[in-house]
């Protein structure tokens, strides 16, 4: 099996890879963001999340202060907790997992 990212520097800003698997528990996503480009600060407000740095280097800024991201580090993030990402001059790709959120349903109402 070739590597997810084999050379993320050559990829745009994005998604690289997803699970997408029907019937999975997990969501699971390759993520890419370019030279300098920031995600803005956001929280998740449901579930935790793990956050794995597999090539470049950034900074994420958290309610604690910031924290280094290279290769290798491993970060949980748990529900409600406030962050921005930051990608270096090289470009940063990170894994991201964490529980499958629901499918929207429409149900009936009850009367």
């Amino acid at each position: 099996m070739e590597p997810i990212v084999a050379d993320h520097s050559a990829h745009p800003g994005g998604v690289l890879w997803r699970l997408s698997e029907s019937g999975r528990q997990l969501d699971a996503n390759v993520l890419n963001l370019s030279a300098r480009q920031t995600i803005g600060v956001h929280a998740e407000p449901e579930l935790d999340v793990l956050l794995l740095i597999v090539a470049g280097a950034g900074t994420m800024a958290t309610e604690e202060g910031p924290l280094a991201l290279v290769p290798g580090e491993l970060i949980w993030l748990p529900r409600t907790s406030s962050r921005s990402i930051t990608a270096g001059v090289e470009g940063l790709a990170y894994l991201t997992v964490h529980r499958r959120r629901p499918g929207l349903q429409i149900g009936s109402r009850n009367r």
